[in-house]
Protein backbone atom coordinates (compact mmCIF):
# COMPACT_ATOMS: atom_id res chain seq x y z
CA UNK A 1 0.00 0.00 0.00
CA UNK A 2 1.08 3.54 -0.78
CA UNK A 3 -0.05 6.15 1.84
CA UNK A 4 -0.57 9.90 0.70
CA UNK A 5 -0.69 12.24 3.71
CA UNK A 6 -2.74 15.28 2.95
CA UNK A 7 -2.19 17.98 5.45
CA UNK A 8 -3.07 20.22 3.17
CA UNK A 9 -6.66 19.08 2.98
CA UNK A 10 -6.44 18.98 6.52
CA UNK A 11 -5.28 22.55 6.76
CA UNK A 12 -6.84 24.45 3.98
CA UNK A 13 -10.27 24.66 5.20
CA UNK A 14 -9.70 26.05 8.56
CA UNK A 15 -10.55 29.94 9.05
CA UNK A 16 -7.86 30.96 11.85
CA UNK A 17 -4.93 31.36 10.30
CA UNK A 18 -2.10 28.73 11.04
CA UNK A 19 1.61 30.74 11.45
CA UNK A 20 4.01 29.89 8.88
CA UNK A 21 6.01 28.20 11.37
CA UNK A 22 3.77 25.75 12.58
CA UNK A 23 2.36 24.61 9.47
CA UNK A 24 6.52 24.13 8.69
CA UNK A 25 7.00 22.03 11.56
CA UNK A 26 4.17 20.07 11.45
CA UNK A 27 5.53 19.02 7.84
CA UNK A 28 8.97 18.52 8.87
CA UNK A 29 7.80 16.48 11.25
CA UNK A 30 5.63 14.22 8.33
CA UNK A 31 8.28 14.34 6.17
CA UNK A 32 10.19 11.49 9.05
CA UNK A 33 7.33 9.41 9.39
CA UNK A 34 8.64 7.93 5.85
CA UNK A 35 5.26 8.49 3.58
CA UNK A 36 5.19 7.81 0.03
CA UNK A 37 4.09 11.38 -1.03
CA UNK A 38 3.25 14.18 1.34
CA UNK A 39 0.47 16.94 -0.07
CA UNK A 40 2.13 20.24 1.43
CA UNK A 41 0.41 23.19 0.27
CA UNK A 42 -1.13 24.56 -2.86
CA UNK A 43 -0.34 27.17 -5.68
CA UNK A 44 -3.54 28.47 -5.55
CA UNK A 45 -5.44 32.30 -4.88
CA UNK A 46 -5.04 33.76 -2.12
CA UNK A 47 -8.59 34.73 -2.20
CA UNK A 48 -9.80 31.23 -2.60
CA UNK A 49 -7.44 29.74 -0.20
CA UNK A 50 -6.45 32.15 2.46
CA UNK A 51 -4.76 29.83 4.86
CA UNK A 52 -2.40 28.49 1.82
CA UNK A 53 -1.01 31.52 1.01
CA UNK A 54 2.46 30.98 2.43
CA UNK A 55 3.24 27.79 0.75
CA UNK A 56 6.38 28.98 -1.23
CA UNK A 57 7.86 30.42 2.07
CA UNK A 58 6.69 27.22 4.17
CA UNK A 59 8.38 25.39 1.23
CA UNK A 60 11.59 26.90 1.78
CA UNK A 61 11.38 25.67 5.37
CA UNK A 62 11.20 21.95 4.86
CA UNK A 63 14.32 19.88 5.64
CA UNK A 64 14.30 17.44 2.09
CA UNK A 65 17.52 16.47 3.12
CA UNK A 66 16.83 12.90 5.18
CA UNK A 67 13.31 11.69 3.30
CA UNK A 68 12.22 9.51 1.09
CA UNK A 69 9.20 11.52 0.81
CA UNK A 70 8.14 13.59 -2.87
CA UNK A 71 6.02 16.52 -2.51
CA UNK A 72 2.78 17.17 -4.07
CA UNK A 73 1.30 20.93 -4.58
CA UNK A 74 -2.29 21.44 -5.31
CA UNK A 75 -2.85 23.88 -8.52
CA UNK A 76 -6.39 25.10 -9.78
CA UNK A 77 -5.19 26.44 -13.07
CA UNK A 78 -2.22 26.34 -15.76
CA UNK A 79 -0.53 29.70 -14.07
CA UNK A 80 -0.67 27.79 -10.82
CA UNK A 81 1.14 24.87 -12.07
CA UNK A 82 3.71 26.89 -13.81
CA UNK A 83 4.53 28.55 -10.62
CA UNK A 84 4.64 25.12 -8.64
CA UNK A 85 6.72 23.85 -11.57
CA UNK A 86 9.34 26.24 -11.01
CA UNK A 87 10.29 24.61 -7.81
CA UNK A 88 13.05 21.73 -8.05
CA UNK A 89 11.21 20.40 -4.50
CA UNK A 90 8.15 19.60 -5.81
CA UNK A 91 7.91 15.87 -7.93
CA UNK A 92 3.97 15.71 -8.13
CA UNK A 93 1.38 18.85 -9.20
CA UNK A 94 -2.48 18.15 -8.74
CA UNK A 95 -5.19 19.00 -10.31
CA UNK A 96 -8.98 18.50 -9.06
CA UNK A 97 -10.83 17.52 -12.46
CA UNK A 98 -14.40 17.38 -11.18
CA UNK A 99 -16.83 14.66 -13.44
CA UNK A 100 -19.74 17.37 -12.23
CA UNK A 101 -19.95 20.59 -14.11
CA UNK A 102 -21.78 22.32 -11.45
CA UNK A 103 -18.91 21.64 -9.09
CA UNK A 104 -16.29 22.31 -11.57
CA UNK A 105 -17.14 25.32 -11.94
CA UNK A 106 -17.70 26.78 -8.12
CA UNK A 107 -13.83 24.98 -7.85
CA UNK A 108 -12.13 26.45 -10.76
CA UNK A 109 -14.33 28.59 -12.33
CA UNK A 110 -14.26 26.63 -15.83
CA UNK A 111 -16.53 24.37 -17.41
CA UNK A 112 -15.39 20.55 -17.63
CA UNK A 113 -14.25 21.10 -21.27
CA UNK A 114 -11.94 23.96 -19.83
CA UNK A 115 -10.65 22.04 -17.56
CA UNK A 116 -9.38 19.33 -19.68
CA UNK A 117 -7.56 21.65 -21.78
CA UNK A 118 -6.11 22.97 -18.41
CA UNK A 119 -4.88 19.34 -17.87
CA UNK A 120 -3.56 18.82 -21.50
CA UNK A 121 -1.46 21.70 -21.21
CA UNK A 122 -0.44 21.18 -17.47
CA UNK A 123 0.78 17.54 -18.60
CA UNK A 124 2.57 18.77 -21.26
CA UNK A 125 4.07 21.53 -18.22
CA UNK A 126 4.92 18.39 -16.32
CA UNK A 127 6.33 16.43 -19.50
CA UNK A 128 8.33 19.56 -20.15
CA UNK A 129 9.68 19.96 -15.93
CA UNK A 130 10.10 16.71 -15.04
CA UNK A 131 6.93 16.54 -12.83
CA UNK A 132 3.97 14.37 -12.71
CA UNK A 133 0.74 15.53 -12.60
CA UNK A 134 -2.02 14.14 -10.07
CA UNK A 135 -5.30 14.05 -11.53
CA UNK A 136 -8.09 13.96 -8.83
CA UNK A 137 -11.51 13.08 -10.54
CA UNK A 138 -13.91 15.26 -7.76
CA UNK A 139 -17.10 13.60 -6.82
CA UNK A 140 -16.18 11.06 -8.50
CA UNK A 141 -18.45 8.85 -6.47
CA UNK A 142 -21.63 11.26 -7.53
CA UNK A 143 -22.89 14.41 -6.11
CA UNK A 144 -25.42 16.45 -4.62
CA UNK A 145 -26.12 19.01 -7.44
CA UNK A 146 -28.10 16.54 -9.33
CA UNK A 147 -25.59 16.05 -12.53
CA UNK A 148 -25.38 12.73 -14.59
CA UNK A 149 -23.38 10.60 -12.23
CA UNK A 150 -22.39 6.97 -13.49
CA UNK A 151 -19.33 4.49 -13.69
CA UNK A 152 -19.72 4.86 -17.48
CA UNK A 153 -19.09 8.31 -17.36
CA UNK A 154 -16.27 8.16 -14.96
CA UNK A 155 -14.87 5.82 -17.45
CA UNK A 156 -14.84 8.61 -20.05
CA UNK A 157 -13.32 11.41 -17.98
CA UNK A 158 -10.28 8.81 -17.29
CA UNK A 159 -10.31 7.74 -21.04
CA UNK A 160 -9.78 11.32 -21.87
CA UNK A 161 -6.90 11.28 -19.12
CA UNK A 162 -5.60 8.59 -20.37
CA UNK A 163 -5.13 9.72 -23.80
CA UNK A 164 -3.34 12.89 -22.79
CA UNK A 165 -0.62 11.15 -21.18
CA UNK A 166 -1.88 11.21 -17.36
CA UNK A 167 -0.54 8.09 -15.39
CA UNK A 168 -2.22 8.47 -12.11
CA UNK A 169 -5.80 9.32 -11.25
CA UNK A 170 -7.15 9.25 -7.77
CA UNK A 171 -10.58 9.00 -7.52
CA UNK A 172 -12.38 11.32 -5.07
CA UNK A 173 -15.24 11.11 -2.70
CA UNK A 174 -15.61 15.07 -2.34
CA UNK A 175 -18.82 14.78 -0.01
CA UNK A 176 -18.32 11.23 1.20
CA UNK A 177 -20.89 9.67 -0.91
CA UNK A 178 -19.08 6.82 -1.64
CA UNK A 179 -20.38 3.24 -0.59
CA UNK A 180 -18.71 -0.48 -0.66
CA UNK A 181 -21.68 -0.02 -3.28
CA UNK A 182 -19.94 2.26 -5.90
CA UNK A 183 -16.50 2.06 -4.71
CA UNK A 184 -15.81 -1.68 -5.80
CA UNK A 185 -17.41 -1.30 -9.32
CA UNK A 186 -15.06 1.67 -9.88
CA UNK A 187 -11.85 0.48 -9.42
CA UNK A 188 -12.39 -3.47 -10.71
CA UNK A 189 -13.56 -1.74 -14.02
CA UNK A 190 -10.84 1.07 -13.85
CA UNK A 191 -7.49 -0.78 -12.69
CA UNK A 192 -7.82 -3.43 -15.69
CA UNK A 193 -9.05 -1.43 -18.64
CA UNK A 194 -6.22 1.38 -17.98
CA UNK A 195 -3.08 -0.98 -16.88
CA UNK A 196 -1.03 2.23 -17.51
CA UNK A 197 -2.60 4.23 -14.92
CA UNK A 198 -2.12 4.63 -11.18
CA UNK A 199 -5.00 4.87 -9.40
CA UNK A 200 -5.87 6.62 -6.13
CA UNK A 201 -8.52 6.43 -3.36
CA UNK A 202 -9.11 9.61 -2.08
CA UNK A 203 -11.77 8.69 0.22
CA UNK A 204 -13.96 11.17 2.64
CA UNK A 205 -15.65 8.83 5.52
CA UNK A 206 -17.30 8.96 8.90
CA UNK A 207 -15.72 7.39 11.92
CA UNK A 208 -18.10 4.14 11.06
CA UNK A 209 -17.52 3.61 7.54
CA UNK A 210 -14.20 3.94 6.97
CA UNK A 211 -12.92 0.17 6.85
CA UNK A 212 -15.79 -0.85 4.40
CA UNK A 213 -14.71 1.92 2.22
CA UNK A 214 -11.27 0.85 2.04
CA UNK A 215 -11.52 -3.16 2.10
CA UNK A 216 -13.99 -2.19 -1.09
CA UNK A 217 -11.17 -0.27 -2.97
CA UNK A 218 -8.20 -2.76 -1.51
CA UNK A 219 -10.22 -5.66 -2.57
CA UNK A 220 -11.10 -4.16 -5.82
CA UNK A 221 -6.99 -3.74 -6.73
CA UNK A 222 -6.31 0.01 -5.72
CA UNK A 223 -3.18 1.00 -3.69
CA UNK A 224 -3.02 3.67 -3.46
CA UNK A 225 -4.55 5.86 -0.92
CA UNK A 226 -5.21 9.47 0.39
CA UNK A 227 -5.56 10.43 4.52
CA UNK A 228 -5.01 12.77 6.86
CA UNK A 229 -3.71 11.65 10.54
CA UNK A 230 -7.14 12.40 13.33
CA UNK A 231 -8.95 12.40 10.06
CA UNK A 232 -9.09 16.39 9.94
CA UNK A 233 -10.62 18.00 7.18
CA UNK A 234 -12.04 17.15 3.83
CA UNK A 235 -15.89 17.87 3.51
CA UNK A 236 -16.63 20.98 3.54
CA UNK A 237 -20.04 20.55 1.90
CA UNK A 238 -20.96 17.05 3.39
CA UNK A 239 -24.36 17.19 4.47
CA UNK A 240 -22.62 15.06 7.75
CA UNK A 241 -20.32 16.59 10.27
CA UNK A 242 -18.54 13.65 10.99
CA UNK A 243 -17.65 12.94 7.26
CA UNK A 244 -14.32 14.07 6.96
CA UNK A 245 -10.86 12.38 5.28
CA UNK A 246 -9.72 9.36 5.71
CA UNK A 247 -7.76 8.94 8.87
CA UNK A 248 -4.19 7.50 8.66
CA UNK A 249 -4.17 5.80 11.79
CA UNK A 250 -7.06 3.85 10.19
CA UNK A 251 -5.10 3.07 7.48
CA UNK A 252 -2.74 1.65 8.84
CA UNK A 253 -4.87 -0.40 10.62
CA UNK A 254 -5.72 -1.79 7.71
CA UNK A 255 -2.52 -2.23 6.06
CA UNK A 256 -1.60 -4.60 9.12
CA UNK A 257 -4.80 -6.40 8.89
CA UNK A 258 -3.51 -7.13 4.92
CA UNK A 259 0.02 -8.04 6.46
CA UNK A 260 0.90 -4.93 4.20
CA UNK A 261 4.16 -2.83 4.81
CA UNK A 262 3.52 0.68 4.76
CA UNK A 263 7.30 1.20 5.66
CA UNK A 264 6.54 3.90 8.19
CA UNK A 265 8.27 4.83 11.41
CA UNK A 266 5.79 4.39 13.83
CA UNK A 267 7.73 6.47 16.26
CA UNK A 268 8.03 9.69 14.38
CA UNK A 269 4.32 9.18 13.69
CA UNK A 270 3.63 9.09 17.01
CA UNK A 271 5.35 12.26 17.11
CA UNK A 272 3.66 14.03 13.92
CA UNK A 273 0.31 13.72 15.53
CA UNK A 274 1.14 15.33 18.79
CA UNK A 275 2.09 17.87 16.67
CA UNK A 276 -1.22 17.52 15.13
CA UNK A 277 -2.80 17.53 18.14
CA UNK A 278 -1.39 21.29 18.54
CA UNK A 279 -2.01 22.84 14.97
CA UNK A 280 -5.73 21.18 14.92
CA UNK A 281 -6.56 21.28 18.66
CA UNK A 282 -7.82 17.67 18.84
CA UNK A 283 -7.19 15.09 21.00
Amino acid sequence: MKLIECPRDAMQGLPDFIPTATKTAYLNALLKVGFDTLDFGSFVSPKAIPQLRDTAEVLAGLDLAATRTKLLAIVANLRGAETAAQYPEISYLGFPLSVSETFQQRNTNKTTAEALAEVAAMQELCERTGKTLVTYLSMGFGNPYGDAWSPEIVTDFTRQLAALGVRIVALSDTIGASTAATITPLFSALIPAFPQIEFGAHLHTTPTSWHEKVAAAYEAGCRRFDGAIGGIGGCPMAADELTGNMATENLLVFADEQGEMTGLDLQALARARNEAAGVFDFH
